[in-house]
């Protein structure tokens, strides 16, 4: 019998052409993934990829069995969701805890949607950084899912018993202030944000420590006119042309009108965003809720 998470790694798989790629989206190990894949040619009886060293090709039966497992999955959610409305007399509760950027722009979107209103979940919802809600998914914990985001490998960790899904990543832009002359779509390189004064994290945090790493790639040597952790403070420190920033996509939904963002090749940055959820309190309403959430954030994003 075909399992619908190995279908929908399958899918991963095809739409990245790697399992190393598919494995960081989904939060598995290459090796897993592998596993998964080699698992659905016994089931299918079929040669699903040919594998090289750095990227695996879908086969002819790969194709067609991509076009089937999009419908069954579709029928899945469709299942999951009439059992959930079925069930909204006894509404399940969702202690979510949710960091700030994605709680103001996209949460309420979700909430207003009719996706959510079939699911008939009871929430409750904790608005905080990531260290923070991480600590309430804990045993004994007040969280049932924590929203939140890795800026490289480093910063927040978790117990090995709580699993993660990959929901979106939210790249980071350079901003400048307007009054510097220079326009939206101008061509900047590394080279001429050396000699801009910056604004920049706290030294010593995580962020911080990704972000001096990434301009020390791009021989990128900031001078620091000022320290914020805080990005709309920040966003408002630019505006007043005390410095240029690296601030998030999300962030920058909500800006003033007198800064301008760029996209420069050489300084290449993402939150990636991840819920994760305690292993035994993992159920379909919560599931389709998650996939709600990554939903609205590809359309935000878009």
């Amino acid at each position: 019998m075909i399992n619908p998470v190995q279908l929908k790694t399958f899918l991963e798989v095809v739409r990245l052409g790697s399992f190393a790629a598919a494995a960081e989206r989904l939060g598995y190990t290459a090796s897993a993934v592998s596993q998964q894949m080699s698992a659905l040619e016994r089931d299918t009886g079929s040669v699903l990829f040919e594998r090289s060293a750095r990227s695996v090709r879908p086969t002819e039966a790969a194709m067609v069995l991509s076009r089937h497992a999009v419908k069954v999955l579709t029928d899945i959610d469709a299942l999951l969701a009439a059992t959930a409305r079925t069930h909204r007399s006894s509404a399940q509760e969702l202690r979510l805890g949710i960091f700030p950027s994605l709680a103001t722009h996209v949460l309420p979107r979700v909430l207003s949607s009719a996706g959510w209103k079939d699911l008939g979940l009871d929430l409750r919802v904790w608005v905080a950084e990531p260290q923070q809600t991480v600590q309430g998914l804990r045993d004994g914990g007040e969280l049932d899912v924590a929203v939140i985001f890795q800026v490289g490998q480093g910063g927040v960790a978790w117990p090995h018993s709580i699993s993660r899904q990959w929901i979106g990543d939210d790249h980071f832009r350079v901003v400048l202030p307007d009054s510097w002359g220079i326009t939206a779509g101008s061509k900047i390189g590394a080279a001429q944000l050396s000699d801009m004064p910056w604004i920049m994290h706290h030294p010593g945090t995580p962020d911080a420590f990704v972000i001096d790493r990434l301009f020390t790639g791009a021989d990128l040597q900031p001078r620091v006119t000022a320290y914020s952790d805080d990005f709309n403070a920040s966003l408002e420190l630019v505006a007043a042309g005390v410095g240029a920033a690296l601030v998030p996509e999300l962030v920058l939904l909500q800006r003033p009108a007198n800064i301008v963002v760029l996209d420069v090749p050489e300084v290449r940055l993402a939150r990636n965003i991840f819920a994760l959820q305690l292993t035994d309190k993992r159920t379909a309403q919560v599931g389709l809720f998650i996939d709600l959430l990554a939903d609205e954030l590809a359309r935000v994003m878009g």
